[in-house]
């Protein structure tokens, strides 16, 4: 039995306009705090490859926050039913990650999208979609920015809020001294402090995350190995 509710495949959109509308229509769903008392053990990594027939493989990789290890995996395959259209990415990559997650054990106590979350041009990415749907918290760290930002300052921590019309909607945040900034911002049931320790706390090496570099990995892999006569996500 899954831990989060199954997705209802009769209420998923078939196009970029019905997408757009349940966007806005969930959007004012997405919390930006963090549960009180909330502690992060187990963190997962989310992400998904493709091939040119539209192909996909979902991994998820949970490391444990302390050590930073591998304490379970999952992937799921499939065919992306969804095209690519920018700005709706969560429709084309969440029926196999939904998959790939229902195959753990037991909710993680984060989840780290490659992509975003309020960040977005309708304040409503994959990372804030997984979130509504999973009810874990979750955040959106992207590795390119949508929205207006002034470089951060060289140093590893060093960050500058991201905004849209005005309104603060992530941060690009400084993981590594002298390299680009990834950006960050809040899915669901996380506040966006909170968001930025946790990325700088899965950051000790590289400029993405722990969680990122291991899932796209594994995502990589089994796309290479799939085959997917008679697949579905």
């Amino acid at each position: 039995m899954s831990w989060f509710p199954p997705l209802d495949p009769a209420s998923w959109p078939t196009t970029a306009e019905a997408a757009m509308a349940m966007q806005d229509e969930l959007r004012p769903l997405v919390s930006e705090r963090t549960p009180p008392g909330a502690q992060f053990r187990t963190v997962a990594g989310l992400d998904s490859a493709y091939d040119h027939t539209g192909a996909v493989a979902a991994a998820v990789v949970v490391l444990a926050a302390g050590t930073l290890r591998p304490v379970s995996s999952a992937v799921a395959h499939g065919v992306a039913a969804f095209p690519y259209v920018p700005g709706l990415l969560a429709f084309r990559e969440i029926p196999a990650t939904l998959a790939a997650l229902e195959k753990l054990d037991a909710a993680p106590d984060l989840l780290v999208c490659d992509g975003q979350g309020l960040a977005h041009p309708r304040r409503f990415g994959l990372a804030c979609h997984l979130g509504l749907l999973t009810g874990v918290p979750t955040i959106g760290v992207a590795k390119t920015v949508w929205g207006d930002y002034v470089e951060p300052g060289p140093e590893r921590g060093a960050a500058t809020d991201i905004t849209l019309d005005a309104a603060v909607v992530g941060r690009a945040l400084r993981t590594r001294t002298g390299v680009k900034p990834v950006f960050v911002s809040v899915g669901h049931r996380i506040d966006l402090d909170t968001a930025c320790a946790q990325v700088l706390a899965l950051t000790p090496r590289y400029r993405l995350p722990e969680t990122t570099r291991h899932a796209d990995q594994l995502c990589r892999a089994a796309l290479r190995t799939a085959d997917y006569s008679g697949s579905t996500p």
